[in-house]
């Protein structure tokens, strides 16, 4: 008994020597053991959860706003933002008054740090397409942005009482003061740019005009696709052969991806162009390659403008000549 209590100190500091020297070391579980596991967080995208957002929360006015209820609010004095998308040329003809001039392009993106965000931006162009695609874009951004019905040109120019508030003076850009986040500013900034590069080609301004939308059809290309966006009801009546039908709504965007277009250049048609610029620019910051039909299907607020205006084929009941209804300006 004596003899083990003379040793136990010896063995005491070979433990301790074995353990400072590390021969004697606690276990570890690996990871992938199944005994202990770890969850990674998806990465958030910004910017397609801001796009989407954009019709999950759609408003009643789908972004959008008559021309005449503009031009009152205008006539009232309404504190709100103006911008006109159009060439400066022909800003400076004649414009609402105080409406700044920022012309449809990359200088929308420069410029998206003047635009306030505790106002409401009223955006024109001419008839309406490139305001919904920038009325769109802005929203993503944070805007509380809203396009007038068929822009200028078939729109507000022709409100009774529109000279009383039109001006050829030119309004200032504000300074830049608004905070953007920079992944959206880099994709807007994208979207411009490579919108640039289309210049001078089929699909300039992200658009296709009928006679070309014409040629795609009949030339039966495996790589296109046309996506009415117009009402159920009026698809039925009438669409471009082949085309599918998405009703432009809040919460459609639950459906782009079950439409199976990712690989395919998408041609979006509605009435008269307006809702399909919107929906082109929320599918190209999702990644889709998609356009907007010229003046769309044609309304008659469109004479001799939009597909069905110009003759062009269609299927579903027999083509009949177009009459105005509620709610088909879009």
């Amino acid at each position: 008994m004596k003899k083990r209590i003379k040793h136990l100190p010896l063995v005491l500091l070979l433990v301790l020597t074995l353990i400072l020297t590390g021969c004697v070391s606690t276990p570890t579980i690996p990871v992938n053991a199944g005994l202990l596991t770890t969850t990674k967080a998806p990465e958030a995208n910004i910017v397609a959860d801001a796009a989407k957002a954009y019709f999950a929360n759609m408003p009643a006015d789908i972004y959008k706003i008559p021309e005449k209820d503009f031009v009152d609010k205008v006539k009232a004095n309404e504190d709100m933002f103006v911008m006109d998308i159009r060439q400066a040329v022909d800003y400076d003809k004649g414009h609402i008054k105080g409406a700044v001039n920022i012309p449809w392009g990359e200088s929308i993106a420069k410029e998206l740090a003047s635009l306030p965000k505790d106002k409401v931006i009223m955006v024109y162009c001419y008839t309406g397409q490139t305001a919904g695609q920038t009325v769109a874009l802005l929203n993503v951004a944070g805007f509380n942005a809203k396009s007038i019905n068929l822009g200028w040109n078939l729109g507000i120019s022709k409100v009774e009482g529109i000279a009383d508030v039109t001006e050829t003076v030119a309004n200032a850009i504000p300074e830049a003061k608004t905070q953007i986040d920079p992944e959206i500013q880099t994709a807007i900034t994208n979207y411009f740019s490579k919108m640039a590069e289309l210049k001078g080609t089929t699909y300039a301004n992200y658009k296709i005009s009928e006679d070309n939308a014409k040629k795609v059809l009949d030339a039966k290309l495996t790589n296109v696709k046309f996506l009415s966006v117009r009402k159920g009801e009026d698809f039925d009546k009438q669409h471009v052969p082949g085309a599918i039908n998405l009703p432009f709504s809040k919460g459609m965007q639950a459906y782009f991806d079950l439409l199976l277009l990712k690989n395919k250049k998408i041609i979006v048609y509605c009435y008269t162009g307006q809702t399909a610029g919107q929906t082109v620019a929320i599918l190209r910051l999702l990644g889709y390659d998609a356009v907007s039909l010229n003046s769309g299907m044609g309304t008659p607020a469109t004479p001799g403008a939009g597909w069905a205006n110009k003759g062009f084929p269609t299927e579903g009941a027999t083509n009949t000549v177009l009459k105005p209804s509620a709610g088909d300006h879009s």
